[in-house]
């Protein structure tokens, strides 16, 4: 199935394929079928039933004591971050994570939190040493003192890498040496859990708190949940309100939710089976380099190499071909598999981007 859109296509019938993130996922005909029936309440107070459903589900889900729904994954991780830290400590984290590049320095902005970013592995995973470094209490009045560790997996930025789990209950034991928490951002915990062959809680049993979407690879148009012990969610649903992300009947869009994540987290196995097919067809064609190890789950990262081509003019010439890619930076480019594309559509797609290299 592909993404039915006809914007900026040379061809006004054309049907594009888009690549650029999971996050354009359509909702599936079952979660238009349960938005239409959902029965709601305010939520503020706590009387939405489908969102309660949602948070009961979630919660259980990754093992954790409960959960709350927030409109956005950067919602989620600034709403934890504030609820964890408190002015003027750091946010212990990756130098290639998404709530230090993406999320518009919000816990500084607006919580007063400190980023502390390290060095990220190639495979997204922070040097032990230099985390153990970090979260060290300072000696000296001068330093900002360890708020909280952030972990990300699967890691956006390298590539859809997957956190071992033991490193990941190293991480955590060190965090809890130090008194630190850990909190994981799991935007895509469940295809995570898919590719490590585990249900979620396995990942989540190492991590004080964690944010997962149920849009992405889910396919629910909108919201994310985060999820941990009752009295830090508690603080995180305050600072949902602060951010001003309390909703009233959003019942409507959680049942989305519940159907995202009680039938659609078996098939993201798919979406990792044709990033495998894309990448090996793109590993094949001369001008681009794949490291084919870092294709772990739905996300395909490539280099353009082809000295002729500027990455923008590469990447509008494939829009012109129905073909969408995104652009981490430079010469990086990033494909990513989703319920809206088929096997079909990435044999296009390869087909497109090797006409585009040979022109």
């Amino acid at each position: 199935m592909t993404i039915n859109t006809t914007t900026n296509t040379s061809d006004p019938q054309q049907t594009l394929i888009d690549l650029r993130s999971d996050t354009v996922t359509l909702p599936t005909p079952a979660m238009r079928e349960a938005m239409a029936r959902a029965e709601v309440g305010d939520d503020v107070y706590g009387e939405d039933p489908t969102v309660n459903r949602l948070e009961e589900l979630a919660a259980d889900l990754v093992g954790k004591e409960a959960a709350i729904f927030v409109p956005s994954g950067t919602m989620g991780n600034l709403t934890a971050l504030l609820a964890h830290g408190r002015r003027g400590a750091r946010v212990i984290c990756g130098d290639e994570c998404h709530i230090y590049h993406y999320e518009a320095g919000g816990a500084s902005a607006l919580g007063g939190l400190v980023y502390h970013p390290l060095p990220t592995a190639p495979d997204g995973t922070l040097p032990l040493e230099r985390v153990r470094a970090a979260l060290a209490a300072p000696h000296d009045e001068h330093e900002a003192p360890p708020g909280v560790l952030c972990l990300e997996t699967t890691h956006n930025r390298c590539g859809g890498t997957v956190l071992p789990l033991t490193y990941l209950e190293e991480a955590h034991a060190i965090a809890r040496e130090a008194g630190v928490p850990l909190h994981l951002d799991g935007a895509r915990i469940f295809n995570a859990a898919v590719a490590l062959g585990v249900e979620a809680r396995a990942i989540a049993r190492h991590a004080d708190t964690l944010l997962f979407c149920l849009s992405k690879g889910l396919a629910a148009p909108v919201g994310s949940i985060v999820a941990g012990p009752r009295p830090l969610i508690a603080r995180v649903r305050r600072m949902r309100k602060l951010v001003g992300g309390g909703m009233r009947q959003a019942g409507v869009i959680a049942a989305a939710g519940i159907v995202a994540l009680t039938e659609m987290t078996a098939r993201l196995a798919d979406d990792h089976a044709t990033a495998r097919t894309l990448a090996e067809g793109l590993a094949a064609l001369p001008g681009l380099q794949v490291d084919l190890s870092r294709v772990q789950t739905n996300i395909v990262r490539f280099e353009l190499a082809a000295s002729h081509l500027a990455p923008m003019d590469f990447l509008a010439a494939l829009r012109q071909c129905g073909v969408l890619i995104g652009q981490l930076e430079g010469n990086v480019l990033r494909a990513v598999t989703h319920y809206g594309i088929s096997p079909g559509d990435v044999r296009q797609a390869v087909a497109a981007i090797r006409d585009v290299l040979e022109a």
